[in-house]
Formats: C-alpha cells, structure tokens, sequence
C-alpha cells in the first residue's frame, strides 16, 4: 500500500511564497507525481506534475510563478510557489500514480491561505 503524505501549507500574504513537500512511501515503481489543488464546490484541477523522467506540465495560471521539482534519491517533490495570489487559496492534494498498474494514490491535502 502507498502512502501519500503532504506538507508545508500555511497562511500567506498576497506576493509571498510558500514550498510544499510530499513523500510517497510503499512503493518504487512510480511513473508520476503531481500537484492538485481544490476549493469548495469545485473540480479538483492539476497544478503540475513531473514525470519519472523529470518531464513537466503545468497549469497555465501557474506558469513561472510555480515549479515543481523533485529528489531523485527518494520518491520525493515539491512545490515552489512564489508571488502567491489569492486565487491560489485551495487545499492542495499530492497524487502518486504507480507505473505499469496506474494506480493512483492520493495525499489528504494541505490547506494554503493567501489574504491580506
């Protein structure tokens, strides 16, 4: 079973930065990890996400603003966020996808708050 756990959230001002962190443990097969990010009574939507080959794709409002990278020495990454907006408010949600199965595991989110 992959364990999917997340961290870093946290109470921002609009314009600051915040990185987030997620560990997969359970597994090293993994194809992909990503970043999704959910408010209420919306979709959940695709932040960005890397590829085991360290390939990226990112949501377009996102954009030089956000970069995802990741530890090659541990089922690791990360979520550099800079110049935050309020739009960027959301809980954030880590998703392993496991190579050849494509199962697909999820974190149980952190919270980031950007406000005045």
């Amino acid at each position: 079973q992959v364990q999917v756990m997340e961290s870093g959230g946290g109470l921002v001002q609009p314009g600051e930065s915040l990185r987030l962190s997620c560990g997969a443990s359970g597994s090293t097969n993994i194809l992909s990890m990503g970043w999704y990010r959910q408010t209420p009574g919306k979709q959940r939507e695709l932040v960005a996400e890397i590829s085991k080959f360290g390939n990226t794709n990112y949501e377009d409002s996102v954009k030089g603003r956000f970069t995802i990278s990741r530890d090659r020495a541990k089922p690791t990454i990360y979520l550099q966020m800079n110049n935050l907006k309020p739009e960027d408010t959301a809980v954030y949600y880590c998703r392993v996808r496991i190579q050849i199965s494509g199962d697909t595991y999820w974190g149980q989110g952190t919270q980031v708050i950007v406000s005045t």
